[in-house]
């Protein structure tokens, strides 16, 4: 198959009602961290890219949303042929300059600190992680806290960035500045927004 059908094809069979049910379940998750939502509408792109991963992004990224895709996803032309034709978002020069980052395989990821994380008058100037995951439930489990979490909710994704723990704590330490992560698998997608902690200590010395 050509190039320019494989980029062509594979976007929401019902574009508007398609991004609607996605920006539903992606705020949904956002406003109760650790709660993972299921049956958004999906997309046919071409691997590495997920079907999950690339509705987020035929969602959520524009002509005005730089983004950075990880080595795994760059090195595939067809992909970014794909992202460019159905979302027109340019790709960002470095990580820094990206308003969403996409990660096949986030167990490499590089630290989160290389990303945008806005700043004190304008945290929304930061970069949204869009993980890849195997699953949402397979990995160490985390014990969360946090705005949208009455107590305490319970998460388990896997695989994750290296120390993510560690570097989770130090991304909640930058708030209002810091990055927030969507996490998605054939499970369904979950957040991580920035304002949430890790407080359990054997997520610490998993990850």
């Amino acid at each position: 198959m050509r190039l320019d059908s494989i980029a062509i094809e594979g976007g929401f069979k019902n574009p508007v009602l398609d991004a609607q049910s996605v920006f539903r379940a992606v705020m949904q998750a956002i406003a109760e961290p650790g709660t993972v939502r299921q049956g958004a509408a999906l997309t046919r792109p071409p691997a590495p890219l997920t079907p999950e991963a690339a509705s987020v992004a035929l969602t959520l990224c524009d002509q005005d949303t730089p983004i950075w895709l990880d080595p795994v996803l760059a090195a595939e032309e067809a992909v970014r042929a794909w992202l460019a034709f159905h979302t027109g978002a340019p790709l960002a020069n470095t990580p820094a300059d990206a308003h969403f980052a996409f990660a096949a395989e986030p167990e490499t990821l590089i630290g989160l600190e290389n990303f945008a994380p806005g700043s004190q008058e304008y945290p929304d100037r930061s970069t949204t992680l869009v993980l890849q995951v195997r699953s949402l439930s397979a990995g160490p489990e985390l014990v969360l806290e946090g705005p949208g979490i009455e107590r305490q909710a319970q998460l388990a994704p896997h695989p994750m960035p290296r120390h993510f723990a560690r570097q989770w704590a130090q991304n909640h330490a930058r708030f209002p500045r810091g990055t927030d992560i969507i996490l998605v698998s054939r499970e369904g997608l979950a957040a991580l927004p920035r304002t949430t902690r890790i407080v359990n200590q054997e997520a610490q010395s998993c990850m």
